[in-house]
């Protein structure tokens, strides 16, 4: 019975945080629909972000987010774009004088598809073979912390509040100079979960015993979908840390609802806006991923969803009155149709 219930079903049955999108937003959907017809349009969120296309909610590039950030606050980044020469991207390489790791990604994505941290000329030089869509190349940030920072901003107001954080920890396992890192893995549901990725990547070395207190980072991703686990460190909110968040979201044009990914090298640098990368801004489609802590009800997931969802209202109108237009109803398919062609081609490849 243990053993059935360690089942890669029964573990994602147990924990609400791995349900499918749909099963967790279908019994707060109506409340959306309610939104909608307020605003008069079911893309009313796109106005969030004027700037940004769609608001960041749906096929927004991610470098022409990046062009709009104080270059100072995000690593070295460059595109290229999916009809140029795949040898390009060892040109680039060497032009921006960038040193590997590197770290490559899809220029529009979500959920950590398509993101491969590059070690050498040779792995680029795969990567940009397989990748089917234009991919940025960008610095590798070397600080151990990662946090995403849900930020927003009622438009006319000079005040931005910070209304969660979530810490990210990579998938990471410590040796006991017994286990082999496969052993360590199946004794984890979290990393269980993500058997096949990492097989993937670490392939034999799994048979490997890691000396007793010896910690490898199997998957290098803050991302949720990819094994990471998800913690609520909104408790760290101080007027320090808000007012450093603000002072930066308020340098990037017209932003007012969104997410900030932030790498970081301590707590108290991070407060005073020192030590820090963002390496990456979600915009309108952002979730309030706190709400993924495994010690979270799906009843505070709904509540937290729907709180974000008033305030994301509440600037869309307040933009849209302003003369921000609404994304079509037309467009905004068309616009859906193209971006699961892409998460497609992305979830064909092995990364």
């Amino acid at each position: 019975m243990k053993r059935l219930l360690r089942t890669t079903f029964f573990i994602r049955l147990r924990n609400w945080e791995y349900w499918p999108s749909w099963v967790v937003y279908t019994p707060i959907f109506p409340y959306w629909l309610w939104l909608s017809l307020k605003a008069r349009s079911f893309y009313f969120l796109t106005a969030a972000n004027p700037r940004i296309k769609n608001g960041g909610f749906i096929m927004e590039s991610k470098k022409d987010v990046y062009d709009l950030l104080p270059p100072h606050v995000y690593p070295k980044t460059f595109l290229l774009d999916s009809v140029a020469p795949r040898e390009a991207a060892t040109d680039i390489i060497s032009s921006a004088q960038l040193s590997f790791p590197i770290i490559c990604k899809p220029d529009i994505g979500e959920r950590g598809l398509g993101v491969k941290k590059i070690k050498n000329m040779e792995e680029l030089q795969q990567y940009a073979t397989a990748i089917p869509v234009s991919f940025l190349m960008q610095e590798f940030v070397p600080h151990d912390n990662e946090v995403g920072i849900f930020y927003y901003r009622i438009p006319g107001s000079d005040d931005g509040c910070i209304s969660g954080i979530v810490n990210k920890e990579p998938v990471t396992i410590t040796g006991d100079g017994v286990s082999t890192i496969a052993d360590l893995v199946r004794n984890n549901d979290r990393y269980l979960l993500q058997w096949k990725q990492i097989v993937t990547i670490h392939g034999q070395r799994l048979s490997d015993v890691p000396a007793s207190g010896e910690r490898i980072e199997l998957i290098p991703y803050g991302n949720h979908s990819r094994g990471s686990k998800f913690t609520d460190e909104t408790k760290r909110v101080t007027k320090k840390l808000n007012d450093t968040i603000h002072r930066i979201c308020s340098q990037i044009p017209e932003f007012y609802y969104g997410r900030l990914d932030i790498r970081f090298k301590s707590w108290e640098a991070l407060e005073r806006g020192e030590d820090l990368a963002i390496i990456e801004v979600n915009g309108s489609g952002s979730e309030p991923t706190h709400i993924y802590d495994p010690k979270h009800s799906i009843f505070f997931a709904w509540r937290e969803i729907l709180k974000h969802w008033k305030i994301l209202y509440a600037i869309s109108i307040a933009n849209n009155k302003k003369g921000v237009p609404y994304t079509t109803l037309a467009a905004g398919l068309q616009d859906r149709n193209a971006f699961m062609n892409i998460d497609k081609l992305l979830s064909a490849q092995t990364w």
